[in-house]
């Protein structure tokens, strides 16, 4: 039995302001129908005792501890630039001087 007619997927389509030709309307009120189906076989699944979740397995952090340490050396950030002015990097000038 079909939950989704085809007046109801042209209908959305007009709102959210998309042409559809008829041949898509036809496709796409068979391929929600079925998403439709499915959810309604999830919900009689997903009984009160069932907790949500959303993965299926649990998932753990897999970054460090944030940990404050030292900063590098200028000398050592700065050899590997390309070039140097006066302690900081220099690049190429890419906007006018006033």
């Amino acid at each position: 039995m079909s939950t989704i007619s085809r007046d109801e997927v042209a209908r959305v389509a007009a709102l959210a302001r998309i042409d559809l030709r008829p041949d898509e309307v036809d496709r796409l009120a068979g391929e929600l129908d079925v998403i439709v189906e499915s959810i309604a076989r999830v919900s009689e699944v997903a009984t009160p005792d069932v907790p949500a979740t959303s993965h299926p397995l649990p998932l753990t952090n897999v970054f460090r501890d944030d940990v404050p340490e030292l900063a590098l050396p200028v000398q050592d950030v700065l050899a590997g630039a390309p070039q140097q002015k006066n302690g900081r990097f220099a690049v190429p000038q890419i906007l006018g001087e006033e």
